[in-house]
């Protein structure tokens, strides 16, 4: 009796699996291009995107150093057009990603510290006095 009901019950558990595998559509991903991507952005999102770009303090400063008012820079894409705006945003994303290089400076000087403290600590320099030799 258990061998009939497990079989019976393996049956409807094999067309039931295959039943949800047919009726799920197989997601479909693609790579989409730049100008599609911007194209999506809105007149608002570019906006803040070009607004928040102004809004930092190294392009405030640069521009304050080029004789540029802040304020009138602001008030002039408030009045771009969508197109410039999207051309601006698409030119900023361009733009290489970093900062002002203090935390890779940082970094580097660690790195150094650390070598040279694990070579002391191996005898193999005599760099810092507060390493003892035993």
């Amino acid at each position: 009796m258990l061998r009939k009901m497990t079989k019976s019950i393996s049956l409807f558990m094999i067309i039931s699996f295959l039943a949800c595998n047919l009726a799920a559509d197989a997601a479909r991903a693609g790579m989409i291009g730049t100008e599609t991507a911007l194209q999506a952005i809105g007149r608002e999102e570019g906006l803040s995107i070009v607004t928040a770009f102004l809004e930092r303090e190294d392009v405030r400063q640069a521009m304050t150093r080029q004789g540029v008012d802040v304020l009138e820079a602001q008030k002039r894409v408030a009045a771009l057009s969508e197109a410039e705006l999207h051309r601006i945003a698409q030119q900023i994303d361009q733009l290489p990603a970093g900062g002002d290089g203090v935390g890779t400076v940082v970094g580097a000087l660690l790195l150094v510290f650390l070598v040279l403290l694990v070579t002391d600590i191996l005898g193999l320099t005599h760099v810092y006095p507060f390493v003892t030799r035993r």
